[in-house]
C-alpha cells in the first residue's frame, strides 16, 4: 500500500509539474494545435480531410470578433476570474427540465478545455477543465486567454482560428472582419460543423443580427484597463 500510496503522490506530482509548465509555455508561445483538431483529422474520412489553421497574433485580430465573441459567448468575461456561476446555475436548472443541452461555459473555460483536454461530458474532463481554468486565469492575461481561444476554436469543418475562418468564410484577412462578418463567424459557434457563415440561413442571419446588438450595447472593448 505505502508504494501505490507513494507512486500516485509522484504521479500526483509530476501532472502538477507538467500542467503547469505547459500553461506557462503557451502564455508565450503559440498553440501549435489542439486535442480536438488532431481528433477531427484522424476520424474525417480520406477525402474529406481539411485541417486549416493559422496563429496570428491578437494585434492582426480584428477588434469586431473579439468583441463579438465576447457578447456572443461570455459577456462577464472581463469581470469573472474564469467562472460565470450566475450562468452555471441557469444552465444546471435548464438541463435538469429535460430541455435541450445548453453550457454554461466561460471563454476561459473553453479555452482551456480546447487546448489541453478532450471533448467529452465526463466527470474526469470537467475536473480537469476546472483545474486548467483555474490556471490560466492565474497565469496568463485576459488578453492572452482571448488571444488563444479565438486562434483555436473550430469555425468550420476543419478550420480552425479567426484567420482561417476569415479566409474560408470571407476571403479576406481576420484584421479586416466588418461587425457583420464576424458576427456571422461567431454565429456559427454552437455547432461550426453544420452552420454555415456564409452564405447564412436565416436562424445564422437572426443571430448575427442579435449579435451586433449586443456588440452596440457592450461598447468599446478594452483588454488592457490598467495600461
Amino acid at each position: 500500500m505505502k508504494r501505490i500510496f507513494r507512486l500516485f503522490v509522484k504521479l500526483f506530482l509530476w501532472f502538477i509539474v507538467l500542467s503547469v509548465g505547459m500553461v506557462v509555455v503557451f502564455k508565450y508561445v503559440p498553440v501549435p494545435f489542439t486535442p480536438l483538431m488532431i481528433l477531427r483529422y484522424v476520424d474525417s474520412d480520406k477525402d474529406t480531410k481539411v485541417w486549416e489553421h493559422d496563429w496570428v497574433p491578437i494585434e492582426e485580430i480584428s477588434k469586431n470578433i473579439q468583441l463579438a465573441v465576447i457578447c456572443s459567448e461570455d459577456q462577464k468575461f472581463m469581470a469573472h476570474n474564469g467562472f460565470d456561476i450566475e450562468a452555471i446555475e441557469k444552465a444546471y436548472e435548464h438541463n435538469k427540465e429535460g430541455k435541450r443541452i445548453r453550457g454554461g461555459s466561460t471563454i476561459s473555460q473553453q479555452t482551456a478545455k480546447n487546448v489541453f483536454l478532450w471533448p467529452d461530458r465526463s466527470w474526469l474532463r470537467k475536473s480537469l477543465e476546472v483545474y486548467f481554468t483555474f490556471l490560466i486565469e492565474a497565469i496568463w492575461s485576459k488578453e492572452r486567454i482571448l488571444e488563444v481561444y479565438l486562434n483555436s476554436i473550430e469555425m468550420g469543418n476543419g478550420i480552425y482560428g479567426v484567420e482561417a475562418a476569415s479566409q474560408h468564410w470571407f476571403n479576406k484577412s481576420g484584421a479586416n472582419l466588418t461587425a457583420y462578418e464576424a458576427a456571422a463567424i461567431v454565429a456559427i459557434l454552437p455547432n461550426p460543423r453544420t452552420y454555415r457563415a456564409n452564405p447564412a440561413s436565416a436562424y445564422i442571419q437572426k443571430r448575427k443580427a442579435w449579435i451586433v446588438k449586443q456588440m452596440r450595447f457592450y461598447g468599446k472593448l478594452d483588454l488592457n484597463p490598467q495600461k
